[in-house]
């Protein structure tokens, strides 16, 4: 397996009785997955697209990457939510999350439209200024406020600058599959715009190893290929329902016994900043999944040891209402030693001449530790790389995780309604047609 489950951890906190009492439920919830592949209206492609994407559609998108790779000095991704967050996560996964100054030949890949914020979309723009630039707008409809308001922008400049022709084979869309009127599909098509699908059979937060994530994370250098291949690798581990050994049906029900202890927020960790976006991925993942009926676990994320010296007092000696999650590597793409210096001053000597991976293995296992002995249980989800196959297996493991947790906790984990309160309120005080007071 690309993902090792380990509980040593979790000593203390969860008994083996507890884990036997899961299984009915856990096996019932995975089972009650499976069956819903069979129904074509629930919203579960994601279950076995790994196998079942559109050939024809993935070489499109390679083949764009690649034209896109030589025309353009920045790609600008705009979307909200799972629009954009799986994309921006697999690629600071793969390459960093310092890629764009380090990209060498590769263009810088800037996302828009996940704010409302002008200062943000001002600089965007700026680093846009005197550069070839292509843009891949993502959303089904095309309505939602954020990335409409981001690409009408950002359309505006392409056409200043290379006019409404030349615009053309520089705008990209991701949308749905039906041309239907006042859509962000027909307009694409009277525009002339290459177009992409947003299946109507995954939700958003699921959406990242469609064409929504896999065109930017292909324009950005990954091998998508490489990531098809993970995600299918997982899909053949976990399609099943052996409960002694599925590690995503044990994960699934170590959460739900930590919930029914009074552990209501989970914490995804990592001891590398590159997973920064993976962590704000699953965020997004588990709240829209789970956090609906006044249920649900409660998901945040850390980047350690940074965040020891901040949010670390909280978790060490704060309510005892958190787990955490943490993702573990087991090997950098690159190494630093520490160096010789023989004043000392920093008192650091004793480590010198190991490595920075060596000194944060035992930050890690010192952390953990203490964490246990506090009070919180930990989960250590341990992956061999950063690379592209283990990206797209950790999607596929943490998406299926997801979708038993939300069963057995008891909720339709692909949904989302609350989404959409504070849209109702903002588009009245906006003044839009049809949400008068």
């Amino acid at each position: 397996m690309s993902i090792k489950l380990e509980t040593r951890f979790l000593e203390g906190f969860i008994s083996d009785a507890e884990m036997a009492s899961m299984k009915e439920k856990t096996v019932a919830a995975a089972e009650k997955l499976n069956s819903n592949v069979q129904d074509k209206s629930q919203p579960v492609g994601w279950v076995t697209l790994p196998e079942n994407y559109d050939k024809d559609e993935f070489a499109r998108i390679k083949a764009a990457a690649k034209r896109i790779r030589e025309m353009c000095d920045v790609f600008v991704v705009i979307g909200i939510g799972g629009s954009y967050l799986g994309a921006r996560a697999a690629i600071e996964f793969v390459k960093g999350e310092n890629h764009n100054l380090l990209s060498g030949n590769d263009p810088m890949i800037l996302f828009a439209g996940n704010s409302i914020d002008s200062d943000s979309l001002y600089e965007t723009v700026e680093l846009c200024r005197g550069k070839r630039v292509a843009i891949n707008v993502i959303s089904k409809s095309g309505t939602t406020t954020e990335p409409a308001i981001a690409f009408r922008v950002f359309r505006e400049l392409l056409e200043k600058e290379y006019g409404k022709e030349g615009s053309k084979e520089r705008i990209f869309v991701t949308t749905d599959a039906r041309i239907r009127p006042g859509t962000l599909k027909e307009f694409a098509e009277i525009e002339g715009y290459e177009t992409f699908v947003v299946p109507d059979d995954i939700g958003g937060r699921y959406s990242v190893l469609s064409a929504v994530g896999l065109l930017p994370i292909a324009v950005a250098g990954c091998d998508i290929d490489a990531m098809m291949a993970g995600a299918q690798k997982a899909r053949k581990e976990f399609d099943n329902t052996d409960y002694e050994t599925n590690s995503v049906m044990r994960y699934a029900a170590i959460r739900n016994i930590l919930h029914a202890k009074g552990k209501d927020m989970e914490v995804f960790g990592a001891f590398v900043p590159d997973l920064r976006f993976t962590g704000e991925w699953l965020k997004q993942l588990f709240a829209e999944s789970e956090g609906k009926e006044n249920k649900g676990i409660f998901p945040g994320s850390v980047i350690y040891s940074t965040d020891l010296h901040s949010v670390g007092q909280y978790v060490q000696e704060g309510k005892r209402i958190i787990f955490q999650t943490v993702i573990t590597l087991g090997a950098p793409r690159h190494t630093i030693s520490i160096p010789h210096d023989e004043a000392n001053i920093d008192g650091i000597g004793y480590i010198e001449g190991k490595s920075l991976h060596y000194v944060n293995d035992k930050a890690f296992l010192g952390s953990m530790a203490a964490h246990r002995d506090g009070g919180i249980p930990n989960v250590i989800l341990e992956m061999p790389c950063a690379d592209e196959e283990n990206f797209g297996y950790m999607v596929y493991f943490f998406e299926k995780a997801c979708a038993v947790s939300g069963y057995i906790l008891g909720i339709n984990p692909f949904d989302q309604p609350g989404v959409e309160a504070y849209k109702t309120n903002m588009f009245r005080l906006l003044g839009k047609p049809g949400y008068e007071a």
